[in-house]
């Protein structure tokens, strides 16, 4: 199965560009960019950009749903491809992707210990969490919080 993955690229600075692994969508953004469109997924790859998604979603008032993975995780690869869907399919949220060993700062900060986590954030304050790729846990898990929002 595919993974997420944004590799470097020699993009001017300021630039943002869409990408397709393996025939997954992934937003590659460069740090101070946010992404134009919804039902993606936004890699970050600093602490500055995830701090601006995270504050950009909370202004919004949008439910995040960050997944915790690794390079060298076999259940995050596998998962990879359903968190895709789930963001094509439940555009009104955030799904954001963070690479624990490029992000140990926020990996810390969560206290994320087993890859893949999924974490879910409204109004900056942790509402749920999922250890392991466990596709109808997660589905059911984004459900439950969206039609929370939207009630």
């Amino acid at each position: 199965m595919g993974n997420i993955f944004c590799p470097p690229s020699k993009e001017k600075k300021g630039e943002g560009r869409m990408e397709a692994d393996e025939g997954l969508v992934v937003a590659r953004i460069k740090e101070g960019r946010m992404a134009a469109e919804e039902g993606l997924v936004i890699a970050c790859h600093s602490k500055a950009e995830f701090d601006a998604q995270m504050t950009k979603a909370k202004d919004a008032g949008k439910l995040v749903i960050i997944d915790f993975a690794a390079s060298w995780c076999g259940p995050c690869h596998s998962i990879a491809p359903v968190f895709v869907e789930y963001a094509k399919k439940f555009p009104s949220a955030v799904f954001l992707k963070v690479d624990v060993d490029e992000l140990k700062e926020v990996a810390v900060f969560y206290a994320i210990e087993a890859m893949p986590t999924f974490l879910f954030i409204k109004n900056g304050e942790k509402v749920d969490t999922i250890v392991g790729a466990r596709k109808e846990e997660l589905q059911a898990t984004i459900t439950k919080h969206l039609g929370a929002a939207s009630a």
